[in-house]
């Protein structure tokens, strides 16, 4: 059968996420209109009779700014590197600059199996780039075509992956990440990108699943506006996690949910939390 990793590559905010969600079947990468939601390569598995694809969703490519920037770098380069196709997607509602042709040019010479994809067509078309695949992901426009050529340059091999498997990632690794979304789309400027959130404990209980849920920012400000007057938002945001945890997990959940303060972790503290 056809089988292979494929890289996704592209910009902050050109769809990546949502394209291998929309394969995948599954919410298994955030998905927000903020840019670098995505800070780890995540597996996406879409599994069908005759090939796996092993999507790896990468952080949008950026300039780095700080540790975790660059740590996000870091793993666009190593998913480009393992992969057996590369799938590099802009969005046509915006115009492409210098810069981006440039790396799609290099890509071109580094990439043997490279299919440079136009995302959000059913959008004002302003990019004027040349491309493989025209598609929309929110019309599903174009996907069809693009599955076959990614197909195509897979190579004969082995499924890697079982049939029911769609991620690589833990159920812990979900869970935070639900959380860090709705932090995402619920606070603005710089809060978002200063959290960084993990299951510090899962215990197994007669009559369901015990969840104890860390948020961290980087000061005592955002503590304060992540909790909210009266805890109303840590108490929203505690909701819509536990029904996210009973739904993937199909058990009672009991969670609790903490803020605490690291200051500038992003640049001190990367290992203990990514």
């Amino acid at each position: 059968m056809k089988c292979g990793y494929v890289a996704v590559l592209g910009r902050p905010n050109a769809g990546k996420s949502s394209l291998v969600n929309f394969f995948v079947g599954e919410d298994v990468a955030i998905v927000s209109k903020r840019q670098q939601t995505t800070r780890s390569n995540i597996l996406g598995i879409l599994t069908e009779d005759d090939f796996q694809i092993v999507f790896i969703d990468t952080p949008g490519i950026h300039h780095s700014k700080n540790a975790l920037d660059r740590y996000m770098m870091k793993n666009v380069r190593s998913a480009l590197s393992t992969s057996d196709v590369v799938l590099y997607l802009f969005d046509a509602s915006k115009v492409m600059d210098e810069e981006e042709k440039e790396y799609i040019e290099n890509l071109k010479q580094k990439a043997e199996n490279l299919i440079v994809v136009k995302n959000k067509i059913d959008k004002k078309d302003v990019s004027n780039s040349l491309c493989d695949v025209e598609i929309s992901v929110e019309k599903n426009l174009g996907t069809q075509k693009l599955k076959e050529l990614i197909v195509e340059k897979l190579p004969e091999q082995e499924k890697i992956f079982d049939d029911d498997e769609y991620t690589d990632k833990s159920i812990k690794f979900l869970i935070s990440e639900n959380v860090r979304g709705q932090i995402l789309d619920m606070f603005d400027n710089e809060i978002p990108h200063g959290t960084v959130v993990y299951v510090e404990n899962m215990e197994e209980k007669k009559d369901g699943v015990n969840i104890d849920l860390v948020i961290v920012c980087e000061r005592e400000n955002h503590k304060g506006i992540i909790i909210g007057k009266s805890g109303v938002n840590l108490k929203k945001i505690g909701t819509k996690a536990r029904e996210y945890a009973e739904n993937l997990l199909q058990k009672r959940v009991t969670l609790h949910t903490f803020v605490k303060v690291d200051e500038d972790w992003r640049n001190k503290n990367i290992s203990k939390y990514i």
